[in-house]
């Protein structure tokens, strides 16, 4: 039988809609896409693609970190962009997170993202 656990942490926004912050199950977790909102505050992040994108990571890196993981567990991410014009920032970006040994990866141009946000990423982790 299959264990499912679901993971919160004050260390990312809540969810906006009826969804878990992610799922763990069987060593699996399952992170909900994360947007670039200020857990402390519940607002967007401002300033363009740079910040939103820090925002993003550090919110997946708090409910990967809340669930027991690190990056080093993270398998697999997909962003989600409004604008592929921004995809060297958010590339740089990604980059300094996950570094040489960096996750399998996909990323889209969306035509919208919830509450207007311009980035979004979720991610699977295997945890040890």
């Amino acid at each position: 039988m299959s264990s499912r656990r679901p993971i919160k942490t004050d260390g990312a926004p809540a969810a906006v809609g009826p969804y878990a912050q992610a799922i763990e199950a069987d060593g699996w977790l399952w992170v909900s896409g994360q947007i670039p909102l200020d857990p402390a505050t519940g607002t967007m992040v401002e300033g363009g693609i740079e910040p939103s994108t820090r925002q993003v990571i550090s919110n997946l890196m708090a409910i990967i970190e809340a669930a027991g993981g690190s990056v080093d567990d993270v398998v697999r991410v997909t962003i989600y962009l409004t604008d592929l014009g921004n995809f060297e920032i958010v590339n740089g970006i990604y980059a300094e997170t996950f570094g040489n040994n960096p996750p399998a990866r996909a990323c889209v141009e969306v035509s919208g993202l919830p509450k207007g946000a311009i980035v979004e990423m979720d991610a699977v982790a295997k945890l040890s």
